[in-house]
């Protein structure tokens, strides 16, 4: 797999064609929520890897007017359905974010270095754009996706997984690429979210049951967990 091509080609938006807005709104009610349990009030904010932008676009709601956005991305694909959703206060760029500036006051990286082949160096790249960084990270190293391992294939085949990550390991990988963590949270898409598959539904119940014992428990054993993790 070419890590490039597969989000310039068509390939990655023919089988993804929403770009995963879909659920953005829901990420970035986390991201508010991780703001404010750390009093933070950013008043520069850019995302990399942005996608079709509604992340930003979301999370501008739960921000003061004054606050500025830029998003980059290096898709030509889902950069013609963010720039559709630009304002004064969001702007979005075709471009490497090697090329943004630095000095934002937080960056966010959402379900992205799992798709890059040189995570190490994207993330200490990524460490210099923002005193403040937010990452969410998919935790896929549970003991049902493991026993299953179809479920790991395809996540790399549909949507470009190239690392699995379990909580310890993630954030392991951003202490070893000099990064603080300041504060984390487990989120839940598949107890979250609705329009999910019947095989995902009926997961719900046991998910959510043992994660009110042990959610560590939880997205080590039946997954569907991802990691928020804010970051200095």
């Amino acid at each position: 797999m070419d890590e490039m091509t597969i989000y310039s080609d068509g390939s990655y938006l023919r089988r993804n064609p929403d770009w995963h807005s879909s659920d953005s709104k829901w990420k970035a009610s986390h991201i508010a929520r991780m703001l404010v349990r750390n009093g933070l009030v950013p008043n520069r904010v850019c995302e990399v890897g942005c996608g079709a932008g509604e992340v930003l676009v979301q999370l501008a709601t739960h921000l003061p007017s004054s606050t500025a956005f830029d998003g980059y991305d290096i898709s030509p694909d889902s950069h013609a359905i963010a720039v559709r959703k630009s304002t004064d206060r969001i702007r979005f760029h075709l471009a490497d974010f090697m090329t943004a500036e630095r000095n934002f006051d937080l960056a966010l990286a959402i379900d992205v270095f799992e798709h890059v082949e040189d995570y190490f160096a994207f993330l200490r790249n990524f460490r210099t754009l923002a005193k403040f960084k937010i990452f969410h990270i998919p935790l896929e190293l549970s003991a049902l996706m493991v026993v299953r391992r179809e479920p790991l294939i395809y996540q790399r085949r549909s949507v470009g997984h190239l690392h699995h990550f379990g909580k310890e390991t993630a954030l392991a990988t951003l202490e070893d690429t000099g990064y603080r963590v300041v504060d984390f949270f487990y989120t839940s898409e598949r107890t979250e979210l609705d329009g999910l598959g019947w095989k995902t539904r009926l997961l719900a119940g046991p998910r959510r049951a043992l994660a009110a014992l042990s959610p560590d428990l939880a997205a080590r054993t039946l997954g569907g967990y991802s990691l928020l993790v804010l970051a200095e």
